[in-house]
């Protein structure tokens, strides 16, 4: 099977000291990204850690398949103990950072400590030095990429950063690379906060000699660049106006499931703000969106449509051009749009202020640095909603994604069982739903397919394959390509979602937190989540037998689909 390759290099930023391990026995079991990353961290992170303490571990892992040249692999993931959902979180991120990190040698950088000064480390092929940065302390993201250039000649396609929601512990700051792009859900610009790192360069000549196989590779990449996709022109909001009207979209903050703006911040006006094409590295798809507007002087890359969602309509926001300030305010300030914007819009609806963007602008500032009401907001709705007296719109302390579980039910059943919480891409049945391959209504009978899903896209987080790829990565292509049957490949990730649920476990979470703050819209919904506890092997209660850590049963695989 193929596998990332390199040692884990640890970055003890108390010591200040570097360590190289051997972790050829993980990577060959795992594959890379979010595989690897989740095992090293189920069994190096304590199950009784605080997310904000030096015992707390952040990874930074590639793939396989940034080794390639075949479009869509311009990713990496992160994985960490979260301040947001206090279990196991992997995010990934698209840019150009994966291949300056390939470059190092390693697979893996693992993060622990915690230093009493704020600072900038630079990992190359030939050491880590550490560098005090008193002076970036409250620095943006762009500024903080700027230092680095000037100091290292790296622009920020070497850089992680945070900004200020990240050094004030914002529990859903993001970590940053490329300044406009996010390791966005679960709070780990928050950790990188806690531990005082402000930014990580990449930089060297190293990258191990991993050969793709062919033709799978190239094939995806000449569709890539040949398709014709709106995608390509409109980003993700492509379907905004679809969704809106023949499904949902969750409106002043879940009151409504229709937005009377919709086509005011949906694909057509986005794409009239584009201004040129944008892609990740090596990737012909180019489904990036740089937009701006000259009249009120912004420039951004997006909005994608969970931040139209998020800034738009759930705060009942009509003007893509005042999302579009949103979405630049929370990449300069390292903030995930979707937990952001989910929040503000709890705010607004506590004040009766629905469609009020300037005050939606001036509350997010206000968090990034937790002034005021932003020290409250700053927790997230979980933790805040009391205080502002809403519903309590979040599973596991996540804030929702766009796609409604009330008119989804099987994403509706994947967001309350899903390790994460309240995340569209963790099991993302709603692919399924929008496009009639399943119906949408009801939850009996769909999750040994939603157990599948969940496994498959551990593959995609591990490979590393952008989730966008689904129909030119086939499920017959990323076998070849990882040289090892399908079926393998679902084992793999039954095993790395195990582990997550298991540390979840550990840190006293069991199946009482499987739960929906709508529940009782969803039908058989308890039914369903004990359907999915047997599918995967689990027992009743929604914890993991020890023996389904390494030795999944054959239907925690799920079922197969056979690609069109």
């Amino acid at each position: 099977m193929l596998h990332a390759t390199g040692p884990l290099l640890t970055v003890d930023v108390t010591k200040r000291a570097v360590e190289e391990t051997d972790v050829s026995d993980v990577l060959e079991e795992f594959i890379g990204g979010r595989g690897a990353a989740t095992a090293l961290a189920h069994e190096r992170i304590p199950f009784d850690a605080d997310p904000f303490g030096p015992e707390n571990r952040a990874y930074l892992a590639t793939g396989p398949l940034q080794l390639s040249r075949m479009s869509f692999t311009g990713r990496m993931s992160m994985t960490g103990l979260s301040p947001l959902t206090d279990g196991l979180a992997s995010t990934n991120a698209g840019g150009y950072l994966s291949r300056n990190f390939a470059d190092t040698g390693y697979s893996v950088v693992e993060f622990a400590g915690q230093s009493d000064e704020l600072l900038a480390i630079h990992v190359t092929d030939g050491g880590v030095e550490f560098e005090e940065v008193p002076e970036l302390e409250g620095a943006t993201v762009p500024e903080t990429s700027d230092y680095v250039e000037e100091r290292r000649d790296l622009g920020p396609e070497h850089c992680i950063a945070i900004g200020p929601a990240g050094e004030n512990l914002v529990r859903f700051a993001s970590v940053m690379t490329f300044d406009s792009r996010a390791f966005g859900r679960g709070g780990l610009g928050a950790v990188l906060g806690s531990k005082g790192i402000k930014c990580v360069s990449f930089e060297g000549d190293s990258s191990p000699d991993i050969e793709v196989s062919n033709p799978p590779a190239m094939d995806v990449h000449r569709e890539a660049a040949t398709s014709d996709d709106r995608m390509k022109r409109q980003g993700t909001t492509g379907g905004t106006e679809f969704r809106n009207d023949n499904f949902a979209l969750p409106t002043r903050y879940f009151d409504e499931y229709e937005f009377e703006s919709a086509a005011g911040i949906g694909g057509d006006a986005v794409e009239e703000k584009k201004y040129k094409k944008g892609a990740c590295s090596q990737c012909a798809y180019a489904c990036k969106l740089p937009t701006r507007d000259e009249a009120e002087g912004v420039e951004t890359e997006g909005p994608e449509f969970e931040t139209v969602y998020a800034f738009g309509s759930c705060q009942g926001v009509g003007d893509i051009v005042d999302v579009m300030k949103a979405n630049e305010l929370c990449d300069t300030l390292g903030m995930d749009t979707i937990s952001a914007g989910v929040t503000v819009a709890a705010f607004l609806k506590s004040e009766d202020a629905f469609g009020d963007a300037e005050l939606a602008q001036e509350i997010t500032e206000k968090i990034a640095h937790r002034e005021g009401i932003g020290d409250l907001l700053a927790e997230g709705v979980d933790r805040a909603h009391e205080e502002l007296g809403v519903d309590n719109y979040s599973v596991k302390g996540m804030e929702f994604a766009a796609h409604d579980g009330r008119v989804l039910h099987g994403q509706g059943l994947s967001y309350a069982v899903a390790n994460r919480g309240a995340d569209h891409m963790y099991g993302g049945m709603l692919r399924l739903e929008y496009s009639g391959e399943l119906d949408p209504q009801g939850t009996l009978g769909k999750a040994e397919r939603l157990v599948h899903e969940e496994n498959r896209n551990v593959i995609r987080d591990s490979g590393i394959v952008c989730a966008f790829a689904g129909d030119y990565v086939t499920d017959d292509r990323l076998a070849a390509l990882l040289e090892t049957d399908y079926e393998h490949l679902l084992e793999i990730g039954a095993r790395v979602v195990a582990r997550e649920r298991h540390f979840n476990n550990e840190r006293g979470r069991d199946g009482a937190a499987d739960e929906l703050p709508y529940a009782d819209e969803v039908p058989d919904l308890g039914a369903s989540i004990r359907e999915y506890y047997g599918a995967r092997g689990w027992n009743d209660d929604g914890t993991v037998p020890a023996d389904a850590l390494d030795a999944p049963t054959d239907t925690a695989v799920g079922a197969a689909v056979a690609d069109d």
